[in-house]
This record gives C-alpha cells, sequence and structure tokens, in this order.
C-alpha cells in the first residue's frame, strides 16, 4: 500500500488527503493550527462570513430607494440597525470552527490519520512530526514520531507579511488574522494595502459603519485586477464616505495610546483608532528541511513546483499558499487533487490557471475568469471586449442596483470565449456561466443561444454574447 504523508491541513492538504484515502493510499496529515487551515480558521471562512454581515447592512442602506422605511419616516439607516461586533466576530469564529471539525470528521470517516503537531521533513521519504504539546516558547517538546512516506505533499500555507516598521500587537494594530477579537466597532480604520484582502476588508468595515481609509501604494484600488471593475469600485467607495489615498505608500505604523499613526513617505501622517495590515503574505517553508531535503524555493521562500504539483525532490509534490500559484483555496485544492492523481497514478491533467474563476468579495463583487483586459491589450492574444453596464437590466432596476457591469473577452475569427469579468451583487455566482463556456472553449454564440430567466441578472451575460455575435463568411 502507498503510504503519503500530507504536511499541512489547509484545501491544499485535506483535497489531497481525500483523494489519496479514495484511491487507496494509507494517509497521515501532520497539521498545527487546525484542519481547514488559514482558509477556514482565520482568512477565506471567517472574512467571508462578516462579510456576509456586511453584505446585508449594504442593501439595507438601499432600502428607502426600494420603498423601504427604516429609522423614521425619512427612510434613514443610521441609528435603526447596527452591527454588534463581539457577537458578529463570535459567530464568525464559531463557524469557522464548525466547518474545521466538519472538515476533520470527514477525514476521520475515509480512513485519514490526523496528528495535530509540526511536521519537518528528514529527508524526500522521511517526515518527523513533532505533537503539539500546548507550550508557546517554540522549544520542540512532546511525541516525536517519523513517518516513512511513498509521497510527501507540502501544503503549509502562508502568513501575513508584516514589516519592522508595521509590527501588529494584536490590539491596536492587526493583521486580517487578529480582527475577530476586536471588542468594539473600531471608531476610524486605516487599512493599509488596497489588493484583495484589503478592499474586502475596507468595504465590509465601511459597511458596518465604520470610517474607513484605504491607504493605496498604487494609482487605484486592485491593481492586479480590471481596471474598469476597480475604477467602479472606488467610485462606490467615495460615495459611501470612504477615504482612499491613491499614491501613498506606508513608511510605518506607530500606536500612540489609543490613536494608531500610519506615516506616509511623503512625510503626511494618517490617525485612527485602529490599522488593518493588508501588505500580502509569506510562505511558511522556514525551518522544515525542505531545502536540506531536495527542494527547491525562489528567492521569496515560495517551493518551486510545475503544472502536476511536483517540486524539485523525487515524490516530495506541493499545494498551496506555499507554492505562491494563484493564492486561492480553489486553486490550493486543486493542486493538492493534481498532486495525488499524479503520484497515485490515475487520471490527470496539468493545472491549467486560465480556466481559474476568482473572487473580490467587496460590494459590488468583482469576478473574473481567463485571459484579462491588460493581456488583450497588451496584444498578448488577439481578442474582442465587449462590456455591457447592469443599469439596463431589468432585474438590477428592480432590485436598486445602479454599478456592475459584464464584460467578455471572444477571440478575434472564431469567436471562443476566452474570459470574462463580472461586476455586481453576488457576481461570484454569476461568473459561473462564463467560466464554463471559457473552460469548454465555447464561442459567444452558444453561450447566447441558451435561455436565461427574464428577468435576472443572468440575462446580462447572454445579452454581452449576443452583441459579441458576428455574420461570419
Amino acid at each position: 500500500m502507498n503510504r503519503v504523508v500530507v504536511v499541512g491541513g489547509g484545501p491544499g492538504g485535506y483535497e489531497a488527503a481525500l483523494v489519496a484515502a479514495q484511491l487507496g493510499a494509507e494517509v497521515t496529515v501532520v497539521d498545527t493550527d487546525g484542519v481547514g487551515g488559514s482558509a477556514v480558521l482565520t482568512d477565506c471562512v471567517p472574512s467571508k462570513t462578516l462579510i456576509a454581515t456586511a453584505e446585508l447592512l449594504t442593501d439595507l442602506e438601499e432600502a428607502a430607494e426600494l420603498g423601504l422605511r427604516l429609522g423614521g419616516r425619512d427612510g434613514a439607516l443610521e441609528g435603526a440597525v447596527s452591527a454588534d461586533l463581539p457577537r458578529v466576530n463570535e459567530r464568525v469564529k464559531a463557524l469557522a470552527l464548525a466547518q474545521s471539525t466538519d472538515i476533520e470528521r470527514r477525514l476521520t470517516r475515509e480512513g485519514v490519520r490526523v496528528l495535530r503537531g509540526r511536521g519537518e521533513l528528514e529527508g524526500p521519504d522521511r517526515v518527523l512530526a513533532v505533537a503539539d504539546d500546548g507550550t508557546t516558547d517554540g522549544a520542540r517538546e512532546g511525541k516525536e514520531e517519523t513517518l516513512r512516506a511513498d509521497a510527501v505533499l507540502v501544503a503549509t500555507g502562508a502568513a501575513p507579511r508584516t514589516l519592522p516598521s508595521a509590527r501588529p500587537d494584536g490590539e491596536r494594530i492587526l493583521t486580517w488574522e487578529q480582527v475577530y477579537d476586536l471588542a468594539e466597532v473600531p471608531e476610524k480604520l486605516v487599512v493599509v494595502g488596497s489588493g484583495v484582502t484589503g478592499a474586502e476588508f475596507a468595504s465590509a468595515y465601511n459597511a458596518l459603519g465604520v470610517d474607513v481609509t484605504l491607504v493605496s501604494s498604487r494609482e487605484r484600488v486592485l491593481p492586479g485586477e480590471d481596471a474598469d471593475a476597480a475604477r467602479v469600485l472606488e467610485e462606490v467607495f467615495e460615495r459611501r464616505g470612504m477615504t482612499v489615498l491613491n499614491r501613498s505608500r506606508m513608511q510605518s505604523v506607530e500606536r500612540r495610546g489609543d490613536t494608531v499613526v500610519v506615516t506616509l513617505t511623503d512625510g503626511r501622517t494618517v490617525e485612527g483608532s485602529h490599522c488593518l495590515l493588508a501588505l500580502g503574505s509569506v510562505p511558511n517553508t522556514a525551518d522544515m528541511g525542505l531545502e536540506e531535503a531536495g527542494v527547491r524555493l525562489d528567492d521569496r521562500g515560495f517551493v518551486a513546483v510545475d503544472r502536476v504539483s511536483r517540486t524539485s525532490a523525487r515524490g516530495v509534490y506541493a499545494a498551496g499558499d506555499c507554492t505562491g500559484v494563484l493564492m486561492l483555496a480553489s486553486v490550493a485544492a486543486m493542486q493538492g487533487r493534481i498532486a495525488m492523481w499524479h503520484f497515485l497514478g490515475d487520471a490527470v491533467a496539468p493545472i491549467d490557471l486560465r480556466t481559474v474563476s476568482s473572487n473580490v468579495f467587496t460590494a459590488p463583487e468583482i469576478a473574473t475568469v481567463g485571459w484579462t483586459q491588460n493581456a488583450v491589450d497588451a496584444g498578448e492574444i488577439d481578442a474582442e471586449a465587449l462590456m455591457l453596464p447592469l443599469s439596463g437590466n431589468a432585474r438590477a432596476k428592480m432590485q436598486g442596483v445602479r454599478d456592475g457591469f459584464v464584460k467578455l473577452f471572444a477571440r478575434a475569427g472564431t469567436g471562443n470565449l476566452v474570459g470574462g469579468v463580472v461586476v455586481g451583487p453576488r457576481a461570484s455566482e454569476l461568473i459561473h456561466p462564463v467560466a464554463i463556456a471559457v473552460s469548454m472553449s465555447m464561442t459567444a454564440d452558444q453561450l447566447a443561444h441558451a435561455f436565461t430567466v427574464y428577468p435576472s441578472m443572468s440575462g446580462s451575460i447572454a445579452e454581452a454574447a449576443r452583441r459579441l455575435h458576428r455574420v461570419r463568411d
């Protein structure tokens, strides 16, 4: 029987374990912080649970436009509904723990052994599991066990990046993993970093009634996303009272009593009651024997892998955020599955990142799949773009939706769909038909000919596809 040892219990790790068990392997998962990893315990599940509460408040802001009266005859929301942050955070943490417990129970049912502790490679075919005995001084204590393996999967994830000039204290200066212990709604929150994480938390806390300032070192928020989508989001942020400071690089963050001072490189300062650092992630790959076992790391510490998740060491695979490959839970899970399919000889296809759909959980949401506007503009692919505002959609009008659009990219000549962007409520759900079309190489005409419900937001996807139709010779 093949022996598989998985180091790390996040999406890459637990999905790999389930596949390996299904294919008859003897599987052990060595996990440090809890099955589900940061995705379940401190990142995706908690943040999106918080955002779900924020979304409800965002919807209520539009109540007067829909004919509802809140907080008095003028329909104002202020004073009628507010966020009880301790209760919100209690729910957030409870749901995260429940999800982790559900995943661990499933692993156990499938015959996977789960060890709580730290895993270190003693070679490409051996993992030293150091049991967690509750110590916090970093010393190696507790029971040790050497696990022999025919294959090892490294899925240790990543942690929030911090700087010497901006160190979190867990009270006023926070990473995104620490916000769920806040006992009160921040009076004024300064979010440093305007990537996906920074934008999501800025959007959520703004909806919860917090005075938010978003500090962005780039020319716009979400510099890695579609420019048209980012422009819509920034306009919404400012309309809802958020202060957005573009081209403003953080130099330091300092706590002064109950005030946090963010100093910018141009000498300006921004004060708040709290500061959330969203400065990116660093891989959890240090001091676990990877390079000694022959696993190559890049200059930032990420594990180098190929498209079937192999590392440079024979029999050692890696998946998830520790590889730096599109740091999404869905990608981590697929990397883990692919690794086990490959090792155990099942049918497998290399990961295709151009079919990955992703979402920014702001209000409105921004969902994307496939080739981007930047790639089209740079001439990397010959494609036609069609953008259709949601403001003309009948269902959008009924729901009071003013912001958002559907954008599709189709190859010139063939009309095959190669990418798309959806900006609007529940864009994470609306992107799915576009993702199917891209992954199946469907033409715009084929997508357009599928029936949609009237009225529906998805009708705009079909309408955009119809507008891409060309009479062909």
